[in-house]
């Protein structure tokens, strides 16, 4: 069956692993390969791989995730990877060419941490990222044994640098004048267990709209509780934070929802980003 998987692929499989997985011209073909569905995925695997395998993000810099359409590069990356780690449920692009294509293993992150409910961005606990980690090196370790201890040890370096990260926000936001982040889409929910409660315009999905009920409590809710900042996100339109922001009089930032990385994030990687939405965070609530 495996096969024919291969075979219902587009040609561009046939070019060969290092041209469809790659453009760097120093990857090999005969080397360990990694698909990584998006960002945080990617990051988590380079970060355990180390100069040990080629990790390829299904998700073009600047894409929305959740919008994701595989090309026929994209999906001879996933039907080539020794190594696919995805989010079942969160891209249904990348779920049905994991089902149709892929021939080597499979990491589904779904099934490796500790999910809350429906809500998909678990990244936004960095402890969770940690133990993505460690399922990435037992993973890379069973296709690799030669190089089993660097995976853990990179795995290890991994975890201590998130649970410093952890500790930065726990202390960061312990002691806030507000609690009450107003955020453009429902993708922050995992930071509560920081003290915090989001207010999102729109829900999980980023494209969805709010209606003129959920602005009008909003608006009271920033009025009442005197938020002092509406946030909006580097992948998506700001419009609606922006009007709901004017039409209250109070500032608007940017909060990075870390899907993806864009032209002015390129140069960033998820603990920056991580603490620059800390940062972000402790002067809109008056932390300190």
């Amino acid at each position: 069956m495996q096969w024919l998987a291969v075979l219902a692929v587009p040609p561009l499989v046939m070019l060969g692993g290092c041209a469809a997985f790659s453009d760097d011209a120093s990857s090999t073909a005969d080397g360990i390969q990694v698909a990584a569905a998006f960002y945080p995925l990617q990051y988590a695997a380079e970060r355990v791989a180390g100069e040990h395998a080629t990790v390829a993000n299904l998700t073009s810099p600047g894409g929305e995730p959740h919008d994701l359409e595989l090309n026929p590069k994209e999906t001879a990356q996933v039907a080539l990877a020794d190594l696919v780690v995805f989010q079942d449920g969160f891209q249904p692009a990348v779920d049905d060419a994991v089902e149709t294509n892929a021939t080597g293993d499979v990491l589904d992150v779904a099934e490796t941490v500790d999910l809350h409910a429906d809500d998909p961005h678990f990244w936004h606990d960095p402890l969770l990222m940690a133990d993505l980690g460690d399922e990435v090196a037992t993973r890379l370790a069973d296709l690799d044994p030669e190089h089993a201890d660097d995976y853990a040890s990179n795995a290890a370096d991994l975890r201590a640098d998130l649970e410093v990260l952890d500790r930065e926000f726990t202390d960061g936001l312990a002691q806030c004048e507000r609690t009450t982040v107003v955020v453009s889409h429902d993708a922050f929910g995992y930071l509560t267990r920081y003290g915090l409660e989001f207010e999102p315009i729109a829900g999980l999905s980023p494209d969805a709209e709010p209606t003129p009920a959920d602005l009008g409590r909003l608006q009271q809710l920033i009025q009442d509780q005197g938020i002092t900042t509406v946030f909006y996100e580097s992948l998506v339109s700001p419009e609606i934070a922006d009007q709901l922001a004017s039409d209250t009089g109070v500032e608007t930032a940017v909060l990075d929802p870390i899907e993806g990385l864009t032209d002015e994030t390129e140069d960033e990687d998820y603990v920056s980003l991580m603490e620059a939405n800390l940062a972000a965070l402790e002067e809109a609530n008056g932390c300190g």
